[in-house]
């Protein structure tokens, strides 16, 4: 009877007396209807502060990589976030037109035209940044010479830089084929988006050519300017790789004397320099043949000046005169005519493109080949130069 009714007792007494009270808690509170409508917000808000580096200390590590199947795509950066992209108007010398567009494509259509699609990606990868630094050089100085037009930028053709229209690549590289090599060309360019190469804070003149004979040229033996970025530097790497390394061209007498300049009725049994860039001795035919003797090398180990019938030639003359494809050959006499053989094709300063490819294909990324190339060179921002 007495547990009864004190049972009955504790039924009475009120909850907030059976209850056991923490010391110091403090009772939850409900957010509010619109506190809770915000609560996102906030948080998205939120979020990208607490991932921002502090300037002037080291950036905190990267988290760790999300699995792909549950990573959400990540949005596409605002236009109003992206540099905009110079333009460039690009006088078409066969419709005689003028195209203009954002710079990055111009790149697009210079790889195209310059070096093949199936080059290596860091090959072609340098040749973009090669492409940009040259055309970056001439907007920032306003540089229209060589071009018909005042309204154009530069032409299409190898006197500034190959260049593949806008047209031409959607009819002809957009599908079938050529669908493969345009995206990796577009992937060269857009992964060395904006880059150009500098010497003292100044874009480069990067010229480039398509394969030496083992060596490339100081500029001052093709251009009388020495330019301390485009020295001679070893390139073995084409050597086993480039088709039709060795080329080998037939005159006759007559075509020579007309081709040269020269009134002799002979031309010296032979006169040249080897592959190996070694000059080989000059033999008389008869004490008619008129004496030929190479006077000198250059440091890219081609012919630098080249005396025949007794009248000098620098080997840049003879090249451009008899139309050869470098100036490093040999020269001389089989059944009456003379056979020259040249090693190499082009100018031979700056970058030779296959050997970038050489490069390449032995694991070197862009930027080495860029820096084996281009002599103490910088890379920077094409936005930032044509903001000075």
């Amino acid at each position: 009877m007495k547990e009864l009714i004190k049972l009955r007792r504790i039924l009475k007494r009120p909850r907030s007396a059976v209850r056991a009270r923490r010391r110091g808690a403090r009772p939850l509170r409900r957010l509010a209807p619109a506190a809770w409508l915000a609560a996102p917000l906030l948080a998205a808000l939120l979020l990208p502060l607490a991932v921002v580096p502090q300037r002037g200390g080291q950036q905190p590590p990267a988290p760790p990589a999300v699995p792909q199947a549950t990573a959400a795509p990540a949005a596409p950066a605002p236009a109003a976030a992206e540099a905009p992209q110079p333009e460039v108007s690009v006088y078409l010398s066969r419709s005689g037109q003028i195209e203009t567009l954002p710079l990055e494509e111009y790149v697009s259509g210079v790889l195209a035209a310059e070096m093949p699609a199936e080059f290596e990606l860091e090959a072609l990868k340098a040749q973009a940044v090669a492409a940009r630094t040259f055309i970056a050089r001439r907007l920032a100085a306003g540089d229209h010479s060589g071009v018909p037009v005042p309204e154009a930028d530069v032409s299409d053709t190898v006197s500034h830089q190959a260049y593949v229209s806008k047209a031409v690549l959607e009819r002809d590289w957009a599908s079938g084929s050529k669908r493969a090599g345009l995206a990796k060309i577009r992937r060269a360019a857009l992964e060395t988006r904006g880059t150009i190469m500098t010497y003292q804070g100044q874009p480069i003149t990067a010229s480039f050519f398509a394969s030496s004979g083992g060596y490339t040229e100081n500029s001052e033996e093709y251009w009388n300017a020495a330019v301390p970025y485009l020295r001679s530097v070893a390139s073995p790497w084409e050597l086993q790789i480039t088709p039709n390394l060795a080329v080998s061209y037939t005159f006759s007498n007559s075509e020579l004397r007309s081709k040269l300049g020269l009134g002799t009725k002979d031309l010296p049994v032979s006169a040249g320099l080897g592959a190996s860039g070694k000059a080989t001795p000059v033999s008389a035919q008869s004490s008619a043949s008129l004496p030929a003797e190479v006077l000198s090398l250059t440091a890219g180990h081609r012919i630098k000046q080249i005396s025949i019938g007794g009248k000098v030639f620098t080997g840049r003359e003879v090249r451009e005169k008899l139309g050869l494809r470098s100036s490093q050959f040999t020269w001389k006499r089989q059944a009456g005519k003379v056979q020259i053989t040249t090693y190499g094709n082009g100018h031979g300063v700056g970058m030779s493109q296959w050997g970038a490819n050489g490069m390449a294909k032995q694991g070197k990324t862009a930027t080495q080949i860029l820096k084996h190339y281009y002599s103490g060179v910088s890379f920077t921002g094409i936005s930032t130069l044509l903001k000075k």
